[in-house]
């Protein structure tokens, strides 16, 4: 039997991104609704653009100006440098010469940065797409005034999502990464979807003792969304011996889950640890070895140490197997009459309740809707 282990966890989208605005202003337009898929670089608002716009073509306008202002600052340092070297201009003349080219030249520098913060908010003024995605919320409108950070819509790619889960800390050293993981979601009732483990946390929950990992789910149809509850396993190993007993020999008491051995003509308690149910066998962890001889049936009234007589074992009709009853004459898998006539006990434990119950319910749904069973 493959060794997994049963896993719960939510389906998120591997990105996903609340896009605010970066500039001030009125939103002057948008060009996405939520659910329409959006690609990277693409354009979804506009804010105040054409305030942005104008900043531009003023700063533009100001760079030329005070370039004009350093051309001439240049060609007068370069006049009072000639006529200094015919001992014609003072001193200070060249150094006031000197000044206006210096002041100039740092104004010059000061626009073109100026000019540069301009054309980087015209350009944050048309809000993009960061990515491949699809809209899952347009928060603000056409009309709004919105401020820098103001969130305007929110987006994720479900082309790949990440299922984030818990697994108990006794399983650290066996989850890694590239695990194959399968689980359902309630969406498509039956159906198995898969990924595979690409994340392991480091660290161990405190209050749960358990450390989250992700498996990476490839969706690419987009049929699986983002924030869907799932539950699956994770398999650790294929093909491992595993000990397995029927389901009703397992008694439950107090939190703890114990079996019934034959030991000669004597029966001996042994506290077990359990695994998963399948088709009404229970998994063995611990506690029973190969070979051991398990009682399966009047075990309720036992205590460790009683004598016990082994009965002959009666072949079950194969028309009758694993049929969970209870119908008129039947007297199988733990549920028994009472003395109120079409009201049965069953006998069993509660996990064994709830494993039975399953096939009753579709049973008696067979049954109801006229169905041979």
């Amino acid at each position: 039997m493959d060794r997994v282990i049963p896993v719960v966890g939510t389906l998120f989208a591997k990105d996903e991104a609340t896009l605010s605005a970066e500039v001030e202003g009125k939103v002057e337009r948008t060009r996405a609704e939520f659910g329409d898929r959006i690609e990277e670089g693409q354009e979804l608002a506009q804010i105040d653009t054409s305030a942005y716009d104008a900043l531009v073509r003023q700063q533009e306008a100001n760079l030329a100006k005070v370039t004009a202002q350093a051309a001439n600052a240049a060609s007068s340092l370069h006049r009072v440098q000639a006529l200094s070297k015919d001992q014609v201009a003072a001193a200070s003349d060249l150094d006031q010469a000197q000044a206006s080219h210096d002041q100039a030249r740092a104004e010059v520098k000061a626009a073109e940065a100026t000019l540069a913060i301009a054309r980087l908010n015209l350009e944050k003024s048309r809000l993009k797409a960061p990515f491949d995605a699809a809209v899952s919320e347009r928060i603000a409108s056409a009309g709004d005034y919105v401020k820098i950070g103001s969130p305007l819509f929110r987006v994720v790619n479900d082309r790949r999502l990440k299922l984030v889960a818990q697994a108990p800390e006794r399983y650290a050293s066996l989850v890694a990464k590239e695990q194959l993981l399968s689980f359902t979601v309630d969406a498509f009732p039956g159906e198995r979807f898969s990924g595979k483990v690409f994340l392991v946390s480091p660290s161990v929950n405190t209050a749960s003792r358990a450390f989250q990992f992700g498996a990476l789910v490839e969706n690419g149809d987009r049929r699986l969304k983002a924030n869907t509850f799932a539950r699956g396993e994770l398999l650790l190993e294929k093909g491992v011996p595993t000990t397995m007993v029927p389901l009703e020999a397992v008694l439950q008491s107090s939190g703890s889950s114990r079996v019934f051995l034959l030991d000669g003509l004597a029966a001996r308690s042994r506290t077990v640890q359990v695994g998963r149910i399948e088709r009404g066998m229970q998994e063995i962890l611990s506690g029973v070895r190969p070979g051991d001889k398990v009682i399966t049936s009047g075990h309720y009234r036992l205590v460790d140490g009683a004598r016990v007589h082994v009965r002959a074992e009666t072949p079950r009709p194969a028309a009758t197997a694993k049929d969970p009853g209870p119908w008129e004459g039947e007297l199988r898998n733990m549920w028994k009459p009472t003395a109120q006539e079409a009201l049965w006990f069953h006998g069993g434990n509660l996990m064994q309740s709830r494993f039975y119950s399953q096939f009753l319910a579709v049973q008696l749904k067979a049954r109801l809707e006229g169905i041979a069973t």
